[in-house]
């Protein structure tokens, strides 16, 4: 099994590549260790990055605050986010140690996984259980029989590819995604009914049932994404002389999305500590 890890103080992120049959689908796998409570002093903020997640919680639970609500992944399920476009506020369900397999599908990639309409979970997280039924209850006794995180995560897989073969792919669809990404969600609806041959009605009902929002909102998302990767690479300056007014009309603009994905205002921000949000936003 290939991986690569980062550590700050208590807290490890170890990186793993999945098998080749999901690749294509998901953009990381992850394990999350922490020896030691969550650092209080933290604000543990993560940010949206327009990825699904599938979180196995097999030693200690995980809370999270998303829209005023609190969800709780409970020690040995699994749950699934669905897509986020909010702030969220993460944490462990006890000051204890803490492990957790994180699967990350891109945005194209989660229907193919998932048969129902992803808009039900939009900004929830839910139990694989309650969305599957049988399935999802079986496989959650299967983890959580497993001691090894190794065969969880060869489990979690095997799983993973029998749901693949399953669905068709929407080739319309990943199109449609792949032309927001590679332009970093500078492209328009009506961009994409042009290059498409669809009226935005027909794309809107597609991304709503297979990613959970509007081609629109997840435009935003990976715009926002674009800034919040050069921010924690301390690379903000170079993003700003470069491309600043290529992504937002004005500062004023910048400064809206930057509250709605954040919660906070950019110099309010500045004056947190957050480096669990930051290694969990990218823990490579």
């Amino acid at each position: 099994m290939n991986s690569n890890s980062f550590a700050t103080m208590s807290m490890q992120f170890k990186n793993i590549i999945p098998v080749p049959a999901l690749q294509k689908y998901i953009e990381k796998m992850w394990f999350f260790k922490s020896t030691d409570k969550l650092p209080t002093e933290d604000i543990k903020l993560v940010v949206p990055n327009g990825n699904l997640k599938l979180a196995i919680s097999y030693q200690n639970g995980m809370v999270a605050n998303i829209n005023s609500k609190t969800f709780e992944s409970k020690e040995q399920d699994i749950t699934l986010t669905g897509l986020v476009d909010v702030p969220v506020i993460l944490g462990a369900e006890e000051d204890t140690y803490t492990e957790t397999i994180g699967i990350e599908f891109t945005p194209q990639g989660a229907y193919r996984f998932f048969h129902f309409n992803l808009n039900e979970i939009q900004n929830q997280i839910c139990p694989l259980s309650d969305l599957i039924g049988s399935k999802g209850k079986q496989l959650t006794r299967q983890i959580a029989d497993t001691a090894s995180p190794q065969q969880k995560i060869i489990l979690i897989q095997q799983f993973l590819v029998r749901q693949l073969l399953l669905h068709d792919e929407d080739l319309i669809f990943e199109y449609c995604v792949e032309k927001i990404q590679v332009s970093r969600g500078t492209i328009t609806v009506k961009e994409l009914e042009k290059k498409t041959g669809y009226s935005s009605r027909w794309l809107n009902m597609k991304f709503t049932e297979k990613l959970g929002v509007s081609p629109k909102n997840l435009s935003s998302v990976i715009r926002f994404r674009q800034y919040y990767q050069a921010l924690i690479n301390h690379d903000e300056k170079s993003f700003f002389r470069n491309d600043f007014y290529n992504l937002y009309y004005d500062q004023s603009h910048f400064i809206k999305a930057f509250k709605r994905f954040t919660g906070l205002l950019p110099t309010r921000f500045e004056k947190g500590i957050n480096d669990f949000g930051r290694i969990y936003f990218n823990p490579d």
